[in-house]
């Protein structure tokens, strides 16, 4: 088994990217989808997230089948207690 690839590891440079914004202001979530070289010198579809004002600038890097598998669990609710603040 190997590591997940970070945005480094795949050669991509944020600032290069077209970030679609769930809203606005801090806390907001952006996603990019990229292409990088892949093995035998295919190119391999990525999806990228982060948060807006993130101090860290970490960006998650998702490949397709993970980011389809994520959006098919929003679409089916599975995530809706997570929106559940306790004592509310």
């Amino acid at each position: 088994m190997t590591a997940k690839p970070t945005i480094a590891d795949l050669g991509i440079d944020p600032a290069g990217q077209s970030w679609q914004r769930s809203g606005a202001g801090a806390g907001a979530i952006e996603v990019a989808f990229a292409c990088a070289p892949g093995e035998a010198g295919s190119r391999q579809d990525w999806v990228l997230m982060r948060v807006t004002g993130d101090p860290g600038d970490l960006v998650m890097v998702f490949d397709r089948h993970e980011w389809e598998c994520f959006l098919d669990g929003a679409r089916n609710g599975e995530f809706d207690d997570a929106a559940v603040v306790p004592g509310r």
